[in-house]
């Protein structure tokens, strides 16, 4: 039986919009594109039990895999919303286009909805009085709990009142600006619907060069950075295309949380989210540095290059030529060869990546010679490795050369008694020979890239050898003990050292996956004898084995499983990095290492720059190497009220006065409150009693304790967050500008901090001091 679904509006709180003549078209509208969402639901059901119920092998599997990846995700957006995919409408001179979050087709091809990110939906945001774009009138929809609880219109045009609409519900902008005033919780506020022509415009933009979104707190910068992620894999053939995808890097976990259901409710699930610390596995849990001299050293451009340094150290060979002993009597490998296997490294491989590749040439080298060395009268002793390096003349093998082996049974066994050696045991006989291998490591040793830094910050006179440029005083400020935790001025120099160095585990997992494929590829091939030498068909169809094509079908054998930590490593076809304005040069580094593209979203503001940036972003990102920079500001603060910007505008400007202060378009009529800190408690008890949700942050009194609805965060770990009430613990005097003196860092730190703390409010801010 069917169950009559739910009159899709609620209006009881607005009875004049309840009016059908107001409604009734969506109302209309949204009877059909529930029936067809259920319908497709049904149907997207049966193809996921269809997929997964086949069995494929190869390339099959695999893209039976991105089917029902794909499907799942459709299913899982589709079951989430239902019709409150549908974010509004436009009606415009070809009609009426209802917006959602992603595009919805019935079963007669008519567009229900129209995926928010295509052309076509581009009125319903950038559309304005100014410029219609074709458009009359606008209408933006509240859900809860699947019903419409209100919805505003905005007329586009002189005749945008003439479509219908009674005046009534044609409230333009004012149910929007009461809306950015509505409660927060501990996760961003889904604001597709929200989306301003500005910011829209940015959203919008080319996904080629390096497009910085730079705008004040409020202004919607992360809204924007998010958004657009999602628009460009839509939109970017480059993106779309799945070969890298988006990486958005956000500033602390607390945020990467706070933003976490965005984009899956737009629809997209491949976007790789993370902080700089996620980027580096076994580093998630740095601390910051508490020596701002110590980070500004380590967050140097040149930094990375000292772990290059000090990795091209161990990647050298003996001073001398080394002798070997082995079966076949004792190899000399001088200079000359050992340069010729070095030579065999891949540029473009990390050190312990090439090890694997090395070895493999060192041992073939060997087995030329061994091979062109034992002739029909045995091994002799005039070879290229010079003189010595191979026994008496046709003087056949001596207990010597058997030296290495239990006893002669097993030296015959490995067929190495004599010139009948032939090269695979050869090989095999130096491929397990211990000398040869610690000979190896000596020459390219495997390397843990953690360790490497660590030597680098325990030994000043190596971290000098490395890093030229450092004073001795600063490569002591440097040292530190061993067993101290990492932070995150050393993430940089650690990703460094692990994309360069390699992973080394990776070797040992390569060797493991391709014994174990070796051992799998064995057994198939005894299967497939046995097949064949059992079919007693007339036609004998298992000879059709001895095929490549059907042997490959039934090699089960896919591609290794790629970590996490390798897919961070990169590269991506974009990235998006937000609050950018505090980035290092070293940390620029890691980043631009994942992107050869140079396809960047940049995110940020100068004003909260904790250590200052006086330059221009073209300067800045110039310096980096990025020439095709492109700057779009935002300077409406959408969120923050009128009266805490008022408060806060002269605290970085006094530091900063070409800041970028927004103006805010709200006013919430609440002014800016003093009260001492042995106040604090009761002003929340009394906040919490007369507030049923929303949550609130006491900033910088670390004696606070957290609770469900109020956390307790710094200045730093409240930066891109957003609250309904602010506590701050302000114990910075007033700072006044003065033009002719040159501004210490600290206090810059200091104005920014406390800037950035005012500006997390969305409704009242508290200053807490000791008065």
């Amino acid at each position: 039986m069917t169950v009559a679904a739910l009159p899709p509006f609620a209006l009881d709180a607005h009875p004049a919009k309840a009016d059908p003549a107001l409604i009734g078209d969506d109302v209309e509208h949204f009877a059909r594109l529930e029936r067809t969402l259920s319908a497709e639901v049904e149907e997207l059901e049966r193809r996921l039990a269809a997929e997964l119920g086949t069995t494929a092998t190869g390339q099959d599997a695999y893209e039976r895999d991105l089917e029902v990846r794909r499907i799942t995700q459709r299913l899982r957006l589709l079951r989430r919303y239902g019709p409150d995919l549908c974010i509004g409408r436009v009606v415009g001179e070809s009609g009426t286009l209802y917006i959602g979050r992603v595009g919805v087709t019935d079963g007669d091809g008519d567009r229900l909805l129209v995926d928010w990110r295509a052309p076509a939906a581009e009125p319903f945001f950038g559309a304005t009085r100014a410029e219609p774009m074709g458009a009359r009138s606008r209408r933006r929809y509240r859900w809860s709990d699947r019903r419409i609880t209100d919805y505003w219109d905005e007329a586009l045009s002189d005749d945008g009142r003439g479509d219908g609409e009674p005046t009534a519900a044609l409230d333009d902008q004012s149910v929007f600006i009461a809306s950015l005033g509505a409660s927060r919780t501990r996760r961003m506020r889904d604001v597709l619907g929200t989306i301003q022509a500005d910011q829209d415009l940015i959203i919008r933009a080319s996904g080629r060069g390096t497009l910085v979104v730079d705008g004040g707190p409020g202004t919607g910068k992360t809204v924007v950075a998010l958004h657009r992620a999602a628009y460009l894999l839509y939109s970017d053939p480059v993106v779309q295309s799945g070969h890298g995808g988006v990486l958005f890097v956000g500033p602390s976990h607390a945020y990467t949380d706070y933003v976490a259901d965005i984009l899956p409710g737009l629809g997209e699930e491949g976007v790789r989210t993370s902080t700089l610390a996620d980027l580096v596995p076994g580093v998630d849990a740095a601390v910051p540095e508490a020596d701002g001299r110590v980070a500004l050293l380590k967050g140097d451009a040149r930094m990375p290059g000292a772990v290059e340094a000090a990795i091209r150290l161990a990647e050298r060979p003996p001073a001398g030529a080394t002798v070997v002993e082995t079966p076949w009597g004792d190899l000399r490998i001088g200079q000359r060869e050992w340069a010729e296997v070095m030579g065999a490294a891949d540029p473009a491989a990390s050190h312990n990546d090439a090890r694997g590749e090395l070895w493999r040439a060192l041992l073939e080298l060997l087995v030329d010679v061994v091979s062109a060395q034992a002739g029909d009268d045995g091994p002799r002793r005039d070879g290229p490795w010079g003189d010595g390096g191979w026994g008496d003349a046709g003087s056949g093998w001596d207990d010597e050369q058997r030296r290495g082996f239990d006893d002669e049974e097993q030296f015959d066994a490995y067929g190495l008694s004599g010139p009948d050696a032939d090269a695979d045991t050869i090989r095999r006989g130096l491929s397990e020979d211990p000398e040869l291998r610690r000979v190896f490591d000596t020459v390219w040793p495997l390397l843990d890239p953690f360790a490497l830094v660590r030597s680098l910050w325990g030994s000043p006179r190596l971290l000098r050898r490395c890093a030229p440029w450092l004073t001795a005083e600063e490569a002591a400020l440097l040292q530190r003990p061993a067993s101290s935790p990492w932070t995150l001025s050393d993430v940089p120099l650690l990703d460094a050292a692990l994309q360069r160095a390699g992973d080394p585990e990776r070797e040992v997992r390569r060797r493991r996956a391709e014994a174990a494929a070796a051992a799998d590829r064995a057994v198939m091939d005894d299967v497939v004898q046995t097949l064949i030498a059992t079919d007693d068909s007339d036609l004998k169809t298992m000879s059709m084995l001895r095929g490549q094509d059907l042997r490959g079908a039934l090699d089960t054998l896919g591609a290794p499983v790629t970590s996490a930590e390798e897919v961070l490593a990169g590269p991506f076809a974009h990235v998006v990095v937000d609050e950018a304005q505090e980035l290092t040069p070293a940390e620029w580094g890691m980043l631009l290492r994942r992107v050869p593209s140079r396809s960047l979203t940049v995110v940020g503001d100068r004003a909260q720059a904790r250590h200052g940036f006086p330059e221009s972003w073209e300067e800045r990102l110039g310096g980096l190497g990025l020439t095709d920079v492109t700057v779009a500001s935002l300077s409406i603060n959408y969120r923050t009220p009128a009266a805490v910007m008022a408060e806060a505008a002269p605290v970085i400007r006094a530091v900063l006065p070409d800041a970028n202060v927004p103006s805010s378009i709200r006013d919430n009529g609440i002014p800016v409150r003093r009260a001492a800190r042995s106040e604090r408690d009761r002003i929340l008890r009394e906040w919490l009693a007369a507030h049923d949700e929303g949550t609130a942050c006491v900033i910088g009194d670390p004696a606070f304790r957290a609770t469900e609805r109020v956390r307790s965060l710094t200045a730093v770990e409240a930066k891109g967050l957003e609250f309904d009430l602010v506590l701050l613990a302000d114990d910075a005097p007033g700072i006044v500008a003065d033009p002719a003196a040159v501004i210490e860092a600290a206090v810059i730190e200091a104005a920014v901090d406390r800037y950035v703390a005012m500006t997390r409010t969305t409704g009242e801010l508290v200053l807490l001091g000791d008065g």
